[in-house]
């Protein structure tokens, strides 16, 4: 901080308009202040890495839904989509499909099916089964999203704790200088300003991207509970069937 405020000082006797580019501001800027700046610029950049990652993984993952919803309505017998899935599928609506099917097919050779009760229990772990492998899958689809809402919550903190910071290396440069003239204040001003400046602009796309994204994710998980729903209700009526 004394070397800011001996900065300040010398900048106060300088002569000419002073330099307020953002390059000037950062390099200028004390130490505590330059760091929250750093911390704000890689957040920032992270921050869309994600919404970057998030946005065409969803589209993705809606395409893979909508090609598997086709497949499944289109006639086809369950054991021939599974067998056209595997044990891999590449989507988590074929995972909820597969992790039924896994179950149904255990139960079917090992003979515990027929009975009311029989059929009642394995009703009951096939949607216990999907909705264990949803709220995986999810979970997975989820990650970074914390991310996202931190940095949109904290940001404007941190950089308000940089602009304080700045706005005490100003007041020490008056009063060590003893002028107050525009000249010595404005530049700290400015330098705790552009910290402010950061943590919004790291805030404000992160908000933003956190509740657009946080609604089609709450779309996608409905989707695959749906699908869970509509899958569980056509086991149990062909267990009825059977039985």
């Amino acid at each position: 901080m004394e070397g800011s405020v001996i900065d300040a000082v010398t900048l106060s006797g300088s002569v000419g308009a002073p330099d307020f580019s953002m390059m000037t501001l950062f390099w200028r800027a004390d130490w505590v202040v330059k760091s929250v700046m750093i911390m704000l610029i890689l957040a920032s950049v992270w921050c869309w890495a994600i919404i970057f990652e998030k946005v065409t993984s969803l589209k993705k993952l809606n395409r893979q839904a909508q090609a598997f919803e086709k497949s499944f309505w289109s006639g086809q017998s369950l054991d021939a989509i599974y067998e056209a899935i595997g044990n891999q599928p590449k989507d988590p609506m074929g995972a909820v499909f597969v992790s039924a099917m896994r179950e149904w097919r255990r139960a079917a050779e090992k003979g515990h099916m027929g009975s009311s009760l029989a059929n009642t229990s394995l009703s009951e772990r096939i949607e216990r089964v999907m909705h264990i492998t949803v709220a995986r899958e999810m979970e997975r689809v989820e990650r970074y999203m914390t991310f996202l809402a931190s940095t949109g919550s904290t940001a404007p903190f941190v950089g308000l704790f940089g602009t304080v910071w700045g706005i005490m290396n100003s007041f020490q440069s008056i009063a060590v200088s003893k002028n107050t003239s525009l000249a010595v204040v404005a530049p700290g001003i400015a330098e705790a300003l552009f910290a402010t400046a950061l943590g919004l602009l790291a805030a404000i796309p992160a908000v933003l991207a956190y509740n657009k994204l946080s609604r089609d994710l709450e779309r996608y998980t409905s989707r695959l509970d749906g699908f869970a729903v509509e899958f569980s209700a056509i086991l149990s009526r062909q267990m009825e069937e059977k039985g």
